[in-house]
């Protein structure tokens, strides 16, 4: 038996508990693992609350991240015992995922966790994290330097947009992170930003043409923050996209990328090919101050997990939300 959030669909809706189930209920896969921490993203969030169309098979195991160690393999890839990690592939949605103390998954999902972290630093940073690294890596791959000009991080203090700050910080660039609350900064300065945008001056309908501010963006938010920021990119510069935080929709103009040659880099986490993956954590691995790992995450038990959904949903969370699914 082992203990996991179930999400069950009903006649009007859905319902979210704890569960015991039999190890026969596990889904199909080729390694399984003895959990030992997922977290709580905001797809979490959606899956949980219901809020979004996040769950496509039911019941469902919630949980996009988790790192664990292997109890029984049947590729020569992992073996028993291997501490492993698993971002993505839409794990919480169409099969099960990390919010139990038990998983069975594909092989190729999974990757060994990088030997410069401990499972709960991994999980601190999470899915959340490995996009920022993603998003930094595609600016620096771009050709974005820092004498290029200052960097736009939105979705700031959430875990996107705390790990983006902390990596952009220490890579030399100078960081304007958004904030809602004049109680962010102090957090926010101690990840590296320099400056500040209140997040109210990008939420509304903007022009298209804004004054050029930015060599960079990393924007998890979507709908208006991303094309107010679009507009501000400065000529030639780079925008990332990875989030919906605000909404899916993309209500601006082509003239940005018409007139100055923007770029908007869209950022896929899930289904990322093993190449950047890796090459995303070890730019974690090598920048990410472990210093920072403990301001960016705090820890829950497993039940606690349902309520830090429905929190992360009402945009209550700073940072990253570490779950210890055997608490």
């Amino acid at each position: 038996m082992f203990t996991a959030i179930l999400i069950e669909k009903t006649e009007t809706g859905q319902t979210v508990g704890l569960k015991q189930l039999d190890e026969s209920a596990l889904p199909e896969g080729d390694v399984t693992i003895d959990v030992l921490y997922s977290t709580i993203n905001y797809k979490d969030g959606l899956a949980i609350t219901g809020a979004g169309p996040v769950v496509r098979r039911w019941p469902m195991v919630p949980g996009i991240d988790l790192v664990g160690t292997v109890s029984a393999s049947e590729t020569d890839e992992f073996k028993p015992g291997d501490t492993v990690l698993l971002n993505g592939w839409g794990v919480g949605e169409v099969h099960w995922g990390g919010l139990a103390t038990k998983a069975r998954l594909k092989s190729d999902w999974l990757i060994k966790l990088p030997a410069g972290f401990t499972p709960q630093e991994a999980m601190a940073i999470g899915t959340a994290g490995y996009t920022a690294a993603l998003s930094v890596d595609a600016l620096v791959n771009a050709g974005v330097k820092p004498e290029d000009g200052p960097i736009l991080v939105t979705g700031t203090p959430g875990g996107v947009g705390s790990v983006a700050t902390a990596l952009l910080a220490k890579a030399g660039y100078h960081v304007v992170a958004s904030y809602g609350d004049e109680s962010e900064k102090e957090y926010l300065t101690s990840l590296g930003a320099k400056e500040f945008v209140h997040r109210d001056e990008y939420s509304a309908p903007g022009k298209p043409f804004q004054k050029e501010t930015w060599a960079g963006v990393v924007d998890s938010v979507g709908s208006h923050t991303l094309c107010n920021a679009i507009a501000q990119t400065k000529y030639r510069g780079f925008v990332t996209a990875c989030g919906l935080a605000q909404g899916a929709d993309l209500p601006g103009s082509v003239m940005p990328f018409i007139l100055r040659g923007v770029s908007l880099l869209g950022i896929d986490s899930v289904m990322c090919p093993k190449g950047p993956r890796m090459a995303a954590w070890a730019r974690l691995d090598r920048d990410l101050d472990r210093g920072l790992i403990s301001k960016i995450g705090h820890e829950v038990n497993l039940e606690g997990a349902i309520q830090a959904g429905h929190d992360i949903v009402a945009g209550k969370i700073r940072g990253r939300v570490l779950v210890d699914v055997n608490r």
